[in-house]
């Protein structure tokens, strides 16, 4: 079962559509019980760092149990966008911690004169190692991309994408069996099916 967990922070059912087109039935829910038989886990994220964090932590136990299926049991998880980005130990968006499962942090573009903030439409992204989840893909496929905020890992073995935007950020990490991705692939057409697919069949 691919659950994706609904803690109010994200477009869910762009989500749920791209799995119906790859032919995959997908759940949303915050349903501790439904969220325990999950084989895959997916977790959004549109808004802010401090906010996503404490709709987590104010649904009681589930980041306990995501800990646990995740972390213990080794059930693959795909962090998208800010679900990315809180994956890691911090962000420079506010003063929570993260769930701190991926070394990495948060940081916020800099003004720059030839580039706007937030990077909002397609860039490429630049592969560093093989890994399952980027199985057919190549560099002539584009994501879209909408944040203010990039990850950047503390050990380059936590990355397996880059894209460049006035710097170059990690725009795919993993560690084990987690996995976050900065750009949206249930946005990213021909592109993000073939990225989803590639989770599903982990």
């Amino acid at each position: 079962m691919i659950v994706i967990i609904d803690y109010g922070m994200g477009n869910l059912g762009s989500l749920v559509n791209m799995f119906k087109k790859l032919g995959y039935k997908s759940t949303i829910t915050n349903d501790l019980r439904i969220i325990s038989l999950s084989k895959k886990i997916i977790l959004p994220g549109v808004g802010s760092f401090d906010t996503a964090m404490e709709r987590l932590k104010n649904k009681t136990g589930l980041i306990e149990l995501l800990g646990e299926l995740v972390l213990q049991k080794g059930i693959p998880i795909l962090g998208v966008c800010l679900g990315m980005q809180i994956l890691t130990n911090f962000s420079e968006e506010g003063n929570v911690k993260g769930l701190g499962w991926i070394p990495a942090e948060t940081l916020k573009f800099k003004n720059h004169s030839k580039y706007k903030v937030p990077h909002m439409g397609w860039n490429y992204i630049n592969s560093l190692k093989k890994d399952k989840i980027l199985k057919g893909i190549d560099i002539n496929f584009k994501y879209y991309f909408v944040h203010s905020y990039y990850v950047k890992v503390i050990d380059e073995y936590y990355s397996l994408a880059k894209t460049d935007y006035t710097v170059k950020f990690d725009s795919i990490i993993n560690r084990k069996n987690i996995y976050g991705v900065q750009f949206h692939p249930e946005k990213s057409h021909k592109f993000g099916m073939k990225f989803l697919k590639n989770f599903v069949l982990l």
